[in-house]
Parts: C-alpha cells; sequence; structure tokens
C-alpha cells in the first residue's frame, strides 16, 4: 500500500503539473510543513492540565511539542510574562505525511454530522488553517485519558501562492471540501 508521500511523488504531482500548465517541475505546489497549535488559558493555574495536552499531542502526532509561553503579561487573564499559555508542533517531512494522511482517512470522517471541510480557511497566498473542536476525535486519544475537552489549530503550510492552486493540491491529496469548484475537478 502506497503512503500518501509515495502517492504523491508518483500520482499527484504529475497531475498537477500538467493541469496547472507549469513549465518546471519545481513550480508544483507542495505540502511544506503542518503546525498543530493548542491554546492552554488555564495551564498557568494547573501544570496538569500542561503535562496533559504535551502528552496528548505527542501521542497524536509522534513528535514531542514545544511549550509556548507568554510574551506580554496581562492582569485581566491573570497570565504573567513566561507563564506556559500552549503547546505546538511543526511537522514535516515522512510524519507530516503520516499526520495528513490519517487526518483526512481517520479523523475528519470521525467528526459528528460531518459533511466536508470549508473553504474559507485559505489565508490568500496559498495556506489552509483548520480549526478542531475536541482532541477526542484522534484514534490515539482514550476518552478515560482526557480530563478537559481541548480545540486545536492545524495550519497547512504550501509552496503555492494562490489558494486554487492549494485547493487543487489539497482536492488531489483527499480533503473533502464541502463546495467542489467544477474547474478543480480533473477529467
Amino acid at each position: 500500500m502506497k503512503t500518501l508521500q509515495e502517492k504523491y511523488n508518483t500520482e499527484i504531482e504529475p497531475q498537477l503539473f500538467e493541469h496547472l500548465e507549469l513549465k518546471n517541475r519545481r513550480q508544483v505546489p507542495k505540502v511544506v510543513k503542518v503546525i498543530i497549535n493548542v491554546g492552554l488559558g488555564d495551564a498557568s493555574q494547573n501544570a496538569k492540565l500542561l503535562e496533559e495536552a504535551l502528552n496528548h499531542i505527542t501521542l497524536i502526532t509522534g513528535q514531542k511539542p514545544l511549550v509556548t509561553r507568554a510574551k506580554k503579561s496581562i492582569a485581566g487573564f491573570k497570565v504573567r510574562e513566561g507563564m506556559p499559555v500552549g503547546v505546538m508542533v511543526t511537522l514535516r517531512g515522512e510524519r507530516m505525511y503520516q499526520f495528513v494522511s490519517k487526518l483526512v482517512n481517520v479523523v475528519l470522517p470521525r467528526i459528528r454530522d460531518f459533511r466536508g471541510i470549508s473553504d474559507a480557511g485559505f489565508d490568500g497566498k496559498g495556506n489552509y488553517n483548520l480549526g478542531l473542536k475536541e482532541q477526542l476525535i484522534f484514534p490515539e486519544v482514550e476518552y478515560d485519558m482526557v480530563t478537559r475537552v481541548r480545540g486545536m489549530n492545524i495550519s497547512i503550510v504550501t509552496s503555492s501562492t494562490t489558494d486554487h492552486d492549494a485547493k487543487k493540491l489539497m482536492t488531489l491529496l483527499g480533503f473533502p471540501f464541502t463546495n467542489k469548484d467544477k474547474a478543480l475537478v480533473l477529467v
């Protein structure tokens, strides 16, 4: 069975090269990195919540996350400079392709009443942002391990410069967009 990276190299890249009518193979859009970010507003008061989030993200991604810390003190939120406010991990290479494959084939279909993801998450420069409301939709996270349900932001950074090219790439990778563009369907 082909991995997503092998599928990209053998099937998707040639299709994109031909469909986008590019002059050089290096112009073909590809996924550069995937960034997973979890905000922990109350982790400054409870270190156990920070540890739990670290364990969950490590299970989900297969890579130890970085603890993000507050840059400024904000009295209204009871946050001091240097306090932990979240965790994040950047995936590249093989782990990135494994995560994208798991996201498309396992995680997104497990969302209740899932009809596809919106194409409004593109930022105008070919990158896509997706928000998930809970970590329980990942198969690695057991329900008994969770004390608080947390959401996460997943940013998929591509080498594309336009949203159209990035959407075409992500559609070929298997991302199920809700409003399919007729121009994106290959014959």
